[in-house]
């Protein structure tokens, strides 16, 4: 053991001796990437950015799927503080590290993890089979999420439907927009898709305790004429398939008041959403005109919000568009809230190229004159057949199975006071 300890000592000496200051080499520090930044993301591909502080370097970039190995993942390099990762999948997290390499012997250690998600593919203006199908949703469907393609919208005074919830969504072409005409519909393009959804909540006192969703309802414009589709859900929620002839789903939900309701809710054939959606026979939405759009939600005005998104075009203030009112609102007066009530509720058949316009002489159009609109020839007509339910006689006509008492009462007290 003594030998060999000798030995050692004289090989460090031998070294120490044959060596100068001039012969060591120190390389500069080679600095790690940092401030990693996603510059872009679509639903196949990530253009990614970084920060670098060394004189030059260039860069390898790993990336796979979130919890990835290094190692493991894709490769790119490059010269340049910017990347793009491609080949990835619609709707996945991925992890990415950036290392630079200063010379090739001198680099830096990789830099912390950094995450992003792909965004769906694109939404699909075809009545497939599923719903899941035309991406109007994310991955989870029964989550209602709107893709990043489309964007969710409220109106200001809502059509009733049996007491069902909606939610409504419109997905525009990629770099579209709708065009301002005037305060009613505005012009959409080619490949638009318009879906409404509707469901209960099991009750609505906590709505943590999730919701039946009975049916989605789509418009899709395809060479500037409107289609439409329904698609019901299945028990499971866990999809929703094409079925244009219509059917009864019974629900059961808790409303505000503890009060357990049910209801034959009835999914409309094709042929009655065209009862509905028509203009002069041509089909058409109903709901989003932008008289209806134009209010606050939380606090901004969700037409200028359309706007500021260069969802809408051809206008700039939304000032300058009317408002439908709240029929809920009592800060509107009765005939304001009475009328904006029959407008959205009835008004897309009693009016100049509605289905009732042969049939009845009402214009319920929030826009006509009060002395135009036969409301006062026809008040005990209209008392009449909201007051009951009874199919075939009762309106509306259809789209509904039950009374709408918070309705009744508003245009009941409005008719009588025009006595």
């Amino acid at each position: 053991m003594k030998k060999l300890s000798t030995a050692l000592i004289v090989i460090v000496l031998l070294f120490t001796s044959c060596s100068s200051d001039d012969d060591i080499i120190l390389l500069p520090q080679c600095f790690n990437a940092f401030n990693l930044t996603e510059i872009e993301i679509n639903n196949t591909s990530a253009v990614v950015g970084w920060e670098d502080q060394n004189d030059s370097a260039n860069f390898i970039v790993e990336y796979g799927p979130t919890g990835f190995e290094i190692g493991d993942g894709a490769i790119v390099n490059t010269t340049t503080v910017s990347a793009t990762l491609t080949n990835l999948e619609a709707n996945t997290s991925y992890d990415y590290y950036v290392k630079s390499v200063c010379s090739i012997t001198n680099a830096a250690l990789w830099s912390e993890v950094k995450t992003f998600t792909t965004i769906g593919n694109p939404v699909v203006p075809e009545f497939l089979q599923n719903l899941s199908q035309l991406n109007i949703y994310t991955e989870n469907l029964a989550d209602l999420t709107p893709s990043a393609y489309a964007f969710e919208y409220n109106i200001n005074s809502t059509l009733f439907s049996d007491y069902a919830h909606k939610q409504r969504i419109i997905a525009l072409p990629e770099g579209s927009a709708m065009t301002f005409i005037d305060d009613g519909l505005p012009e959409f393009p080619d490949n638009t898709v318009i879906a409404k959804t509707f469901y209960y909540n099991i009750d609505d006192r906590d709505e943590s305790l999730g919701k039946t969703i009975i049916e989605t309802r789509v418009l899709i414009k395809t060479n500037g004429v409107w289609e439409t589709g329904d698609y019901k859900w299945n028990s499971d929620q866990t999809e929703a398939t094409l079925d244009l002839e219509g059917s009864t789903v019974e629900v059961v939900w808790v409303d505000e008041d503890g009060v357990a309701n049910n209801v034959s809710y009835e999914i409309p054939s094709n042929t009655d959403c065209f009862t509905c959606h028509q203009t002069f026979e041509n089909k058409t939405p109903i709901g989003p005109k932008l008289r209806s759009l134009n209010f606050d939600i939380d606090g901004v005005n969700q037409l200028q919000t359309l706007i500021t998104n260069q969802q809408l075009s051809g206008v700039t203030d939304p000032s300058s568009i009317g408002v439908l009112p709240n029929w809920e609102d009592d800060s509107f007066s009765r005939e304001e809230r009475a009328r904006a009530y029959l407008d959205i509720n009835c008004a897309h058949c009693h009016a100049p190229g509605g289905i009732c316009e042969i049939q009845s002489t009402l214009d319920l159009r929030f826009e006509t004159s009060f002395e135009d609109s036969e409301i006062f020839s026809r008040r005990f007509s209209m008392s009449g057949r909201i007051s009951t339910y009874n199919p075939g006689f009762s309106m509306p006509w259809i789209g509904t199975t039950m009374i709408h008492e918070e309705g009744v009462d508003l245009i009941q007290t409005y008719l009588n006071s025009l006595d």
